[in-house]
Protein backbone atom coordinates (compact mmCIF):
# COMPACT_ATOMS: atom_id res chain seq x y z
CA UNK A 1 0.00 0.00 0.00
CA UNK A 2 1.31 3.37 -0.74
CA UNK A 3 2.68 5.32 2.40
CA UNK A 4 0.38 8.55 2.29
CA UNK A 5 2.64 10.77 3.38
CA UNK A 6 4.82 9.52 0.79
CA UNK A 7 2.22 10.02 -1.72
CA UNK A 8 1.19 13.60 -1.14
CA UNK A 9 4.90 14.51 -1.73
CA UNK A 10 5.13 12.62 -4.77
CA UNK A 11 6.47 14.66 -7.82
CA UNK A 12 8.84 16.51 -5.17
CA UNK A 13 10.51 13.73 -4.35
CA UNK A 14 14.14 13.94 -5.20
CA UNK A 15 15.35 11.37 -8.16
CA UNK A 16 18.71 10.45 -6.99
CA UNK A 17 17.70 10.22 -3.25
CA UNK A 18 18.77 12.65 -0.60
CA UNK A 19 21.46 12.93 1.75
CA UNK A 20 19.80 15.46 4.62
CA UNK A 21 22.53 16.84 7.18
CA UNK A 22 20.79 17.99 10.01
CA UNK A 23 22.23 19.74 13.63
CA UNK A 24 19.80 19.70 16.78
CA UNK A 25 21.32 20.48 20.13
CA UNK A 26 18.33 20.24 22.78
CA UNK A 27 15.48 17.49 24.10
CA UNK A 28 13.11 19.85 22.18
CA UNK A 29 15.08 20.38 18.92
CA UNK A 30 15.54 16.43 18.66
CA UNK A 31 12.06 15.76 19.46
CA UNK A 32 11.16 17.99 16.06
CA UNK A 33 14.57 16.39 14.18
CA UNK A 34 12.93 12.74 14.69
CA UNK A 35 9.81 13.67 13.25
CA UNK A 36 11.28 15.26 10.84
CA UNK A 37 13.57 12.03 9.80
CA UNK A 38 10.54 9.89 9.91
CA UNK A 39 8.66 12.12 7.57
CA UNK A 40 11.43 12.31 5.21
CA UNK A 41 12.07 8.45 5.15
CA UNK A 42 8.06 7.67 4.94
CA UNK A 43 8.95 10.06 1.44
CA UNK A 44 11.73 8.83 0.19
CA UNK A 45 11.89 5.74 1.97
CA UNK A 46 15.27 3.47 1.49
CA UNK A 47 17.25 6.54 -0.40
CA UNK A 48 17.20 8.46 2.63
CA UNK A 49 20.38 9.29 4.42
CA UNK A 50 20.72 11.09 7.14
CA UNK A 51 23.68 12.83 9.10
CA UNK A 52 24.36 15.35 12.10
CA UNK A 53 24.19 15.88 15.46
CA UNK A 54 21.07 15.13 17.77
CA UNK A 55 19.51 12.87 20.55
CA UNK A 56 18.06 10.20 21.34
CA UNK A 57 15.26 10.67 19.50
CA UNK A 58 17.17 10.91 16.49
CA UNK A 59 19.02 8.19 16.62
CA UNK A 60 16.20 6.24 17.16
CA UNK A 61 14.98 7.41 13.82
CA UNK A 62 18.38 6.70 12.18
CA UNK A 63 20.81 9.23 12.65
CA UNK A 64 23.92 8.11 14.11
CA UNK A 65 24.95 11.19 15.98
CA UNK A 66 28.67 13.09 15.38
CA UNK A 67 29.03 13.43 19.06
CA UNK A 68 26.64 13.86 22.01
CA UNK A 69 23.95 16.43 21.49
CA UNK A 70 23.81 17.40 25.25
CA UNK A 71 26.96 19.29 25.01
CA UNK A 72 25.03 21.57 22.76
CA UNK A 73 22.20 21.78 25.99
CA UNK A 74 23.66 25.07 27.44
CA UNK A 75 21.59 28.81 28.46
CA UNK A 76 22.72 31.77 29.30
CA UNK A 77 25.48 33.89 28.53
CA UNK A 78 27.46 33.19 31.91
CA UNK A 79 27.20 29.91 31.91
CA UNK A 80 27.94 29.51 28.03
CA UNK A 81 31.48 30.96 28.62
CA UNK A 82 33.20 28.24 30.43
CA UNK A 83 32.18 26.23 27.64
CA UNK A 84 33.19 28.13 25.13
CA UNK A 85 36.38 26.38 23.62
CA UNK A 86 34.48 22.86 23.20
CA UNK A 87 31.89 24.48 21.92
CA UNK A 88 34.09 26.19 18.95
CA UNK A 89 36.03 22.36 18.50
CA UNK A 90 32.25 21.01 17.99
CA UNK A 91 31.61 23.45 15.34
CA UNK A 92 34.90 23.31 13.38
CA UNK A 93 34.26 19.87 13.81
CA UNK A 94 30.58 20.12 12.32
CA UNK A 95 31.36 22.18 9.53
CA UNK A 96 34.37 19.83 8.52
CA UNK A 97 32.02 16.92 8.64
CA UNK A 98 29.11 18.87 5.85
CA UNK A 99 32.09 19.60 3.87
CA UNK A 100 33.35 16.35 3.49
CA UNK A 101 29.93 14.59 3.42
CA UNK A 102 28.17 17.49 0.90
CA UNK A 103 24.80 16.56 1.78
CA UNK A 104 21.93 17.82 -0.27
CA UNK A 105 20.52 20.22 2.56
CA UNK A 106 21.17 21.39 5.79
CA UNK A 107 18.36 21.71 8.57
CA UNK A 108 19.53 22.84 11.28
CA UNK A 109 16.92 23.00 14.57
CA UNK A 110 16.98 25.99 17.16
CA UNK A 111 20.36 26.07 19.18
CA UNK A 112 20.72 29.47 17.18
CA UNK A 113 23.93 30.23 19.13
CA UNK A 114 25.95 27.02 17.67
CA UNK A 115 23.93 26.61 13.99
CA UNK A 116 25.20 29.95 13.19
CA UNK A 117 29.14 29.01 14.69
CA UNK A 118 28.61 26.32 11.87
CA UNK A 119 27.02 27.84 9.05
CA UNK A 120 29.78 30.65 9.39
CA UNK A 121 32.79 28.13 8.94
CA UNK A 122 31.33 26.46 5.88
CA UNK A 123 33.35 27.41 2.81
CA UNK A 124 31.09 26.49 0.21
CA UNK A 125 27.18 27.55 0.01
CA UNK A 126 26.73 24.35 -2.53
CA UNK A 127 23.10 23.36 -0.63
CA UNK A 128 20.44 24.71 0.49
CA UNK A 129 20.46 25.76 4.39
CA UNK A 130 16.90 25.55 6.23
CA UNK A 131 16.48 26.61 10.24
CA UNK A 132 13.28 25.03 11.31
CA UNK A 133 12.08 26.79 14.18
CA UNK A 134 12.18 30.28 12.75
CA UNK A 135 13.67 33.25 15.81
CA UNK A 136 11.26 34.76 17.23
CA UNK A 137 11.96 38.31 16.53
CA UNK A 138 8.27 39.47 17.64
CA UNK A 139 9.25 39.05 20.75
CA UNK A 140 12.88 39.81 20.88
CA UNK A 141 16.28 41.30 18.40
CA UNK A 142 13.90 42.00 15.36
CA UNK A 143 17.27 42.64 13.83
CA UNK A 144 18.66 38.91 13.99
CA UNK A 145 16.38 38.51 10.61
CA UNK A 146 19.66 40.21 9.03
CA UNK A 147 21.68 37.48 10.49
CA UNK A 148 19.31 34.55 9.28
CA UNK A 149 18.75 36.30 5.87
CA UNK A 150 22.49 36.51 5.42
CA UNK A 151 23.41 32.76 6.54
CA UNK A 152 19.87 30.62 5.35
CA UNK A 153 17.79 30.14 2.33
CA UNK A 154 14.69 29.27 4.08
CA UNK A 155 13.00 29.25 7.48
CA UNK A 156 10.37 26.40 8.62
CA UNK A 157 7.80 28.67 11.12
CA UNK A 158 5.73 27.34 14.10
CA UNK A 159 3.44 29.93 14.63
CA UNK A 160 1.23 31.58 11.73
CA UNK A 161 1.90 34.84 12.39
CA UNK A 162 5.57 34.73 11.24
CA UNK A 163 5.90 34.35 7.52
CA UNK A 164 4.91 37.75 6.82
CA UNK A 165 7.29 39.56 9.17
CA UNK A 166 10.11 37.26 7.18
CA UNK A 167 8.62 37.47 3.63
CA UNK A 168 8.49 41.84 4.60
CA UNK A 169 12.16 40.92 5.35
CA UNK A 170 12.71 39.27 2.24
CA UNK A 171 13.71 35.47 3.60
CA UNK A 172 11.74 32.89 2.62
CA UNK A 173 9.63 30.76 5.22
CA UNK A 174 6.75 28.45 5.32
CA UNK A 175 4.38 27.44 8.51
CA UNK A 176 4.60 23.81 9.66
CA UNK A 177 2.95 24.44 12.38
CA UNK A 178 4.05 23.13 16.02
CA UNK A 179 5.42 20.50 17.30
CA UNK A 180 2.90 20.02 20.14
CA UNK A 181 0.22 19.34 17.64
CA UNK A 182 1.63 15.87 16.73
CA UNK A 183 3.14 14.93 19.96
CA UNK A 184 0.09 12.90 21.29
CA UNK A 185 -0.30 15.09 24.44
CA UNK A 186 -3.78 15.21 24.62
CA UNK A 187 -4.00 11.18 24.54
CA UNK A 188 -2.71 10.61 27.87
CA UNK A 189 -4.59 8.21 30.10
CA UNK A 190 -5.02 9.93 33.71
CA UNK A 191 -6.93 7.05 35.19
CA UNK A 192 -4.15 4.70 34.56
CA UNK A 193 -1.65 6.69 35.57
CA UNK A 194 -3.55 7.44 38.71
CA UNK A 195 -3.84 3.41 39.31
CA UNK A 196 0.01 3.20 38.37
CA UNK A 197 1.32 5.08 40.77
CA UNK A 198 -1.55 4.59 43.76
CA UNK A 199 -3.19 7.56 43.29
CA UNK A 200 -6.43 7.67 44.40
CA UNK A 201 -9.78 9.09 41.57
CA UNK A 202 -10.60 12.02 43.41
CA UNK A 203 -6.97 13.19 44.55
CA UNK A 204 -5.66 16.56 43.80
CA UNK A 205 -2.73 16.07 41.45
CA UNK A 206 0.07 19.21 41.16
CA UNK A 207 2.43 18.52 38.50
CA UNK A 208 6.13 20.36 39.04
CA UNK A 209 8.32 20.94 36.26
CA UNK A 210 11.33 22.74 37.11
CA UNK A 211 13.22 22.81 34.22
CA UNK A 212 14.75 20.73 31.51
CA UNK A 213 18.22 22.01 31.07
CA UNK A 214 20.97 21.58 34.32
CA UNK A 215 20.96 25.11 34.88
CA UNK A 216 17.12 25.60 34.78
CA UNK A 217 17.02 22.86 37.37
CA UNK A 218 19.73 24.41 39.18
CA UNK A 219 17.85 27.87 39.09
CA UNK A 220 14.52 27.30 39.49
CA UNK A 221 13.93 23.58 41.51
CA UNK A 222 15.12 25.85 45.16
CA UNK A 223 11.75 28.49 44.16
CA UNK A 224 9.60 25.50 43.40
CA UNK A 225 10.48 23.76 46.58
CA UNK A 226 10.18 27.02 48.73
CA UNK A 227 6.78 27.68 46.96
CA UNK A 228 5.57 24.19 47.89
CA UNK A 229 6.96 24.95 51.51
CA UNK A 230 4.07 27.41 51.50
CA UNK A 231 1.26 25.45 49.87
CA UNK A 232 1.10 22.14 51.53
CA UNK A 233 0.49 22.79 55.07
CA UNK A 234 -3.02 24.03 53.46
CA UNK A 235 -3.29 21.31 51.15
CA UNK A 236 -1.38 18.40 52.49
CA UNK A 237 -3.64 15.91 50.62
CA UNK A 238 -1.82 17.11 47.52
CA UNK A 239 -0.11 14.73 45.70
CA UNK A 240 2.86 16.10 43.55
CA UNK A 241 4.34 14.51 40.37
CA UNK A 242 7.40 15.69 38.57
CA UNK A 243 7.54 14.81 35.14
CA UNK A 244 11.00 14.73 34.19
CA UNK A 245 13.29 15.27 30.81
CA UNK A 246 15.09 12.08 30.85
CA UNK A 247 18.40 14.29 30.69
CA UNK A 248 17.89 16.11 33.65
CA UNK A 249 15.81 12.92 35.46
CA UNK A 250 19.12 12.14 37.74
CA UNK A 251 19.27 15.63 38.81
CA UNK A 252 15.98 16.01 39.79
CA UNK A 253 15.47 12.87 41.43
CA UNK A 254 18.96 13.90 43.63
CA UNK A 255 16.95 17.70 44.22
CA UNK A 256 13.70 16.29 45.13
CA UNK A 257 14.64 13.45 47.52
CA UNK A 258 15.62 16.44 50.09
CA UNK A 259 11.62 17.59 49.79
CA UNK A 260 9.52 16.53 52.89
CA UNK A 261 6.34 14.95 50.74
CA UNK A 262 6.12 12.23 49.04
CA UNK A 263 7.12 12.67 45.19
CA UNK A 264 6.86 10.68 41.96
CA UNK A 265 9.28 11.52 39.51
CA UNK A 266 8.52 10.08 35.97
CA UNK A 267 10.57 10.21 32.39
CA UNK A 268 9.39 9.60 28.64
CA UNK A 269 6.48 10.79 26.84
CA UNK A 270 3.70 8.28 27.77
CA UNK A 271 4.68 9.05 31.53
CA UNK A 272 4.27 12.41 30.63
CA UNK A 273 1.36 13.03 28.87
CA UNK A 274 -0.20 10.50 31.00
CA UNK A 275 0.70 12.75 33.96
CA UNK A 276 -1.04 15.82 32.33
CA UNK A 277 -4.18 14.40 32.16
CA UNK A 278 -4.02 12.98 35.67
CA UNK A 279 -3.25 16.87 36.88
CA UNK A 280 -5.29 19.34 38.48
CA UNK A 281 -3.16 22.18 37.97
CA UNK A 282 1.00 22.50 37.23
CA UNK A 283 4.20 24.29 38.61
CA UNK A 284 5.79 24.69 35.06
CA UNK A 285 8.93 26.20 33.95
CA UNK A 286 8.56 28.53 30.73
CA UNK A 287 9.17 26.98 27.80
CA UNK A 288 7.35 24.29 25.18
CA UNK A 289 6.05 22.60 28.23
CA UNK A 290 3.57 25.14 28.72
CA UNK A 291 2.19 24.94 25.77
CA UNK A 292 2.02 20.92 25.75
CA UNK A 293 0.03 21.39 29.17
CA UNK A 294 -1.95 24.03 27.47
CA UNK A 295 -3.09 21.53 24.80
CA UNK A 296 -3.63 19.20 27.66
CA UNK A 297 -6.21 21.88 29.41
CA UNK A 298 -4.11 21.84 32.22
CA UNK A 299 -4.57 24.91 34.22
CA UNK A 300 -0.59 26.32 34.94
CA UNK A 301 1.46 28.56 37.13
CA UNK A 302 4.22 29.74 34.96
CA UNK A 303 7.66 30.36 36.43
CA UNK A 304 11.33 31.77 34.93
CA UNK A 305 14.40 33.39 36.31
CA UNK A 306 17.44 33.59 34.13
CA UNK A 307 21.14 34.32 35.73
CA UNK A 308 20.67 37.70 37.22
CA UNK A 309 23.32 39.40 34.68
CA UNK A 310 21.73 37.49 31.37
CA UNK A 311 18.31 38.37 32.68
CA UNK A 312 19.46 42.23 32.73
CA UNK A 313 20.55 41.56 29.43
CA UNK A 314 17.34 39.93 27.84
CA UNK A 315 14.73 42.22 29.82
CA UNK A 316 16.25 45.57 27.99
CA UNK A 317 15.92 43.36 24.15
CA UNK A 318 12.61 41.21 24.76
CA UNK A 319 9.57 43.19 23.03
CA UNK A 320 6.73 40.96 24.73
CA UNK A 321 4.81 41.10 27.75
CA UNK A 322 4.95 37.82 28.51
CA UNK A 323 7.10 34.60 28.27
CA UNK A 324 4.79 32.05 27.92
CA UNK A 325 3.13 31.40 24.35
CA UNK A 326 -0.15 30.90 25.50
CA UNK A 327 -0.41 34.43 26.81
CA UNK A 328 1.74 35.72 23.63
CA UNK A 329 -0.66 34.49 21.13
CA UNK A 330 -3.87 35.92 23.72
CA UNK A 331 -2.10 39.30 24.32
CA UNK A 332 -2.99 38.82 27.79
CA UNK A 333 -2.43 37.04 31.14
CA UNK A 334 -4.42 33.76 30.50
CA UNK A 335 -2.07 31.77 32.31
CA UNK A 336 0.01 32.70 36.02
CA UNK A 337 3.48 33.97 35.25
CA UNK A 338 5.85 35.34 37.47
CA UNK A 339 9.03 36.30 35.43
CA UNK A 340 12.39 37.02 36.85
CA UNK A 341 11.99 39.60 39.58
CA UNK A 342 9.01 38.45 40.08
CA UNK A 343 9.86 34.72 40.28
CA UNK A 344 10.02 34.50 44.22
CA UNK A 345 8.47 31.49 46.42
CA UNK A 346 5.97 33.82 47.82
CA UNK A 347 3.46 35.20 45.19
CA UNK A 348 4.04 31.99 43.40
CA UNK A 349 2.68 30.10 45.84
CA UNK A 350 -0.11 32.89 46.58
CA UNK A 351 -1.73 31.81 42.75
CA UNK A 352 -0.78 28.22 43.20
CA UNK A 353 -3.24 28.26 46.60
CA UNK A 354 -5.75 29.99 44.93
CA UNK A 355 -6.38 27.98 42.35
CA UNK A 356 -5.85 24.49 44.11
CA UNK A 357 -9.22 26.27 46.25
CA UNK A 358 -11.01 27.07 43.10
CA UNK A 359 -11.67 24.28 41.06
CA UNK A 360 -13.98 26.39 38.77
CA UNK A 361 -11.18 28.62 37.89
CA UNK A 362 -9.01 25.57 36.89
CA UNK A 363 -11.55 24.67 34.51
CA UNK A 364 -11.95 28.10 32.76
CA UNK A 365 -8.43 28.51 32.75
CA UNK A 366 -7.56 24.73 31.22
CA UNK A 367 -9.91 25.38 28.89
CA UNK A 368 -8.75 28.52 27.57
CA UNK A 369 -5.59 27.83 27.23
CA UNK A 370 -6.53 24.71 25.33
CA UNK A 371 -8.60 26.99 22.47
CA UNK A 372 -6.04 29.11 22.27
CA UNK A 373 -3.39 26.80 21.96
CA UNK A 374 -5.27 25.01 19.07
CA UNK A 375 -5.20 28.05 17.00
CA UNK A 376 -1.66 26.72 16.33
CA UNK A 377 -2.43 23.79 14.85
CA UNK A 378 -2.00 23.75 10.75
CA UNK A 379 -5.44 22.45 9.57
CA UNK A 380 -5.41 18.94 9.81
CA UNK A 381 -1.63 17.94 8.60
CA UNK A 382 1.16 17.15 10.76
CA UNK A 383 3.53 19.64 11.22
CA UNK A 384 7.03 17.15 10.72
CA UNK A 385 4.54 16.18 7.08
CA UNK A 386 4.50 19.70 5.69
CA UNK A 387 8.47 20.79 7.02
CA UNK A 388 9.38 17.65 5.27
CA UNK A 389 7.10 18.37 2.04
CA UNK A 390 8.85 21.88 2.67
CA UNK A 391 12.39 20.51 2.57
CA UNK A 392 11.98 18.02 -0.44
CA UNK A 393 10.32 21.41 -2.01
CA UNK A 394 13.71 23.19 -1.41
CA UNK A 395 15.95 20.40 -2.81
CA UNK A 396 13.79 20.12 -6.09
CA UNK A 397 13.96 23.97 -6.72
CA UNK A 398 18.15 23.94 -6.08
CA UNK A 399 18.48 20.65 -8.50
CA UNK A 400 16.08 22.38 -10.58
CA UNK A 401 18.23 25.46 -10.96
Amino acid sequence: MTDPVASRFGANMPGDGLHVYVIAGEPSGDVIGARLIEALTAAVGPDLRVSGVGGPEMEAAGLKSLFAYGELAIMGLFEVLPSVPRLLRRMRLVAKDIERLKPDVIVTIDSPGFVFGVIRRLRSRDCPRVHYVAPTIWAWRAGRVRKFHKHFDHLLALFPFEPPLFDAAGLASTFVGHPVAEGGVDDGDGAAFRARHGIAPDATVLCVLPGSRHGEVSRLEPIARETLARVMPDHPDVVLVVPAAANVRSLIEETVATWPWPVAVVDGARERYDAFAAADLALATSGTVTLELSWAAVPTVVMYRLPRLTGEIARRMIRVRFASIVNIVADREVLPEFIQSRCRPKPIAGAVRELLSNPQRRAEIGAEARRISRDLEPGGERPSARAARAVLDIVAAARNR
